[in-house]
């Protein structure tokens, strides 16, 4: 009994990564609020996506195969790593060709595509989806419940229905969008796991720098 539970609980932590790539059932499409980014990581990192001249507001953080439980990453794949040009050719929507190059490795391994057709995925993803442009107008930080974002993706994306949207929310600050979508980018409702709705009626938001 005790080498089956052994057995049991190493075959499970060897799901947790390195999953067959090409496997999965949908995405979810990650965008985060590059200004909550930069308070509570970027700027002690001293990344230039939190320098002014970027201009940044909803970055993309990522397209992520999900299964309907879990997800798969870091994927055995025998697809080429992608170039330096091209992780910097994906900045001008991630912020840094570093991050192009970790969701590469953690979450575009995962897709079965190579490393050009899944930036060119990712990028046709992010285009897919309106940002609302009332985020940008803002010239001082605000407090506003989560749901008021929620909404203002919903409007500007009618064929967003609340199940295939979440916005999180990371030390009182407004975090990141993500929204569900299939395998040819059209909106599908998340799974249970993937809903992480935050519930903050006061969470800060602040304005593009």
């Amino acid at each position: 009994m005790r080498a089956l539970l052994m057995f049991l609980l190493t075959a499970t932590a060897a799901l947790a990564e390195g999953e067959r790539a090409g496997e999965f059932d949908y995405y979810v499409l990650s965008l985060s609020w590059s200004p909550s980014w930069c308070a509570l990581e970027g700027d002690a990192r001293g990344s230039p996506q939190c320098d002014p001249s970027g201009n940044f507001g909803w970055v993309l953080h990522g397209l992520w195969p999900q299964y309907h439980r879990g997800f798969p990453s870091n994927c055995p794949t025998a697809q080429r790593p992608p170039s330096r040009a091209m992780t910097q050719d994906m900045a001008d929507i991630m912020g840094t060709s570093g991050l192009a190059w970790y969701q590469w490795k953690k979450h575009g391994s995962c897709t079965g595509l190579t490393a050009t057709a899944y930036y060119a995925l990712a990028r046709r993803a992010y285009a897919r989806i309106t940002r609302p442009a009332v985020f940008r107008k803002l010239s001082k930080p605000i407090k506003l419940p989560a749901s008021v974002v929620e909404e203002a993706f919903l409007k500007a994306n009618p064929g967003l229905e609340r199940d295939m949207l979440t916005i999180t929310c990371k030390q009182g600050r407004i975090q990141e969008a993500r929204v569900c979508l299939s395998k040819t980018l059209n909106p599908v409702p998340c799974g249970r796991d993937v809903v992480q709705d935050c519930r903050m009626k006061d969470a800060l938001f602040e304005p593009v720098r």
